[in-house]
């Protein structure tokens, strides 16, 4: 090029200059759209957290009465007369005598009991004064009295459940307006409930029986308790846990460490993974096929609601714990096998030792994951009405009917008594409480055990 042809070449027009630390329009959109995404993310931790906050509310607030019990407490006197005819004190010819003979013996002591301390019991009449003392409560004065014969001519100072209506207007979820609709209590009645609180003689108490009592029946929601359910959910977290460990790290194990590279294993881990994500219903009808209608095991049982939910835990279970093995670092196993470790040992002395905090915590986890489970117990018929507390472990227990926390949840839920309502809050309460210990415990084993290289 010469210099005539390059002084007729146009100049290109020059780059304005830009500064690092002057915004383009570009820089702009990007800096206002990453704005807008983290405002995003602040909304959706928002809304979450009070979604979950109005949940938490509405189940405490419901909840925690069913901790508290509206109860009587007034001497009784223990008519022999009436509860032994024939004075002998034996057991066979006291048991003749029915909670219905305890309810009139009862019925009369309160109402002379409150003509004595002279509260006015205008415009009600004895059966609705009668109607104030649940039906649980002549039953259990009659188990004491059978306890104990010698308590026959004594008065003692006797304490029972009100019935649900009372329970629920010391409460509050009672009131005068649903009084005038309700055909079990009357506005009448709420005064003279008033008196009695005026009085002593009727308060609200903390209820161990909601822990410790078995389930009831519609007509008496104020004696209702979990601990059937507490205990058959016990029996069959500890089968499920003796079951589900050994079996899921020892399959981890030898996929993991040992299993050939093929297509079988291949298939095995597919479907290991796909049956993660099966509805926990089809492990129900699962159980229900082969462990009821063919091994023939006891309906509701502890044992066969553990087997239902081991087969359903077993593949979580396998898929925490494999990776928590691979989380193992290489230089480990080359480390070892390197100073003439075999096989065995390096995987039993050393990468077991050091994934045990991932396997300990997927394994808590999933048994939680499991002690909150119902649709696959409902179809096994844990979903039974259980009045009767299973033997101990080693007696045979895990055969006996039972029940579950999640179960009972759902069975009282599906109850029209609002008492039943109540319970189900509280019920909910506990099984909230299990799942934050478990949870906690997971947490405190990770740590104790975690080794950091």
């Amino acid at each position: 090029m010469t210099d005539a042809t390059a002084a007729a070449t146009p100049q290109s027009p020059a780059k304005p200059a830009t500064s690092l630390l002057q915004q383009t329009d570009r820089m702009k959109k990007r800096n206002a759209a990453e704005t807008r995404f983290k405002y995003y993310g602040i909304v959706a931790i928002c809304v979450s957290l009070s979604v979950l906050f109005i949940m938490l509310w509405t189940i405490f607030s419901d909840g925690v009465w069913a901790f508290r019990q509206a109860t009587f407490s007034f001497p009784v006197t223990l008519d022999a007369e009436r509860l032994d005819p024939n004075g002998n004190r034996q057991r066979d010819e006291m048991m003749r005598v029915t909670t219905i003979g305890y309810t009139g013996l009862l019925n009369d002591n309160l109402i002379a009991y409150l003509a004595e301390r002279g509260i006015s019991t205008e415009g009600v009449s004895d059966r609705e004064i009668a109607a104030f003392i649940s039906r649980d409560t002549p039953a259990r004065l009659r188990h004491m009295v059978l306890a104990d014969p010698s308590l026959l001519g004594q008065t003692i100072r006797f304490e029972g459940f009100a019935t649900g209506r009372v329970d629920g207007y010391l409460k509050g979820r009672v009131t005068r307006a649903i009084a005038k609709l309700d055909v079990n209590i009357s506005g009448a009645q709420l005064d003279l409930a008033d008196r009695m609180v005026d009085d002593g003689l009727l308060s609200l108490k903390f209820n161990w029986g909601f822990l410790t009592n078995p389930d009831a029946s519609d007509q008496r929601p104020e004696a209702s308790g979990l601990g059937v359910a507490m205990i058959g959910s016990a029996y069959m977290m500890l089968l499920v846990a003796l079951m589900v460990l050994p079996l899921g790290v020892s399959a981890s194990i030898y996929l993991e460490e040992f299993a050939p590279k093929n297509r079988w294993t291949d298939l095995i881990e597919v479907n290991i993974s796909n049956l993660a994500a099966v509805p926990s219903i089809v492990y129900g009808i699962l159980g229900l096929a082969i462990f009821i209608n063919f091994a023939q095991f006891p309906q509701s049982s502890p044992l066969v609601g553990a087997l239902v939910l081991t087969l359903m835990t077993l593949p979580t279970i396998i898929i925490a714990t494999r990776a928590a093995i691979r989380a193992v670092p290489p230089s480990i196993r080359d480390a070892a096998m390197g100073v003439g470790a075999s096989k065995m040992q390096v995987v039993f002395h050393h990468v077991l030792p050091l994934a045990a905090p991932g396997i300990l915590t997927g394994t808590i986890l999933g048994l939680a994951s499991a002690l909150g489970e119902t649709a696959p117990l409902l179809l096994i018929g844990m979903v039974a009405f259980v009045a009767n507390y299973p033997a101990g472990p080693f007696d045979g227990g895990i055969f006996d009917p039972a029940t579950a926390l999640p179960v009972q949840v759902y069975s009282w839920a599906s109850r029209a008594d609002p008492a039943f309502i109540e319970r189900s809050a509280g019920a909910i309460i506990v099984l909230l409480a299990f799942l934050l210990i478990m949870n906690i415990l997971a947490i405190v084993l990770r740590r104790r055990f975690e080794r950091r290289w």
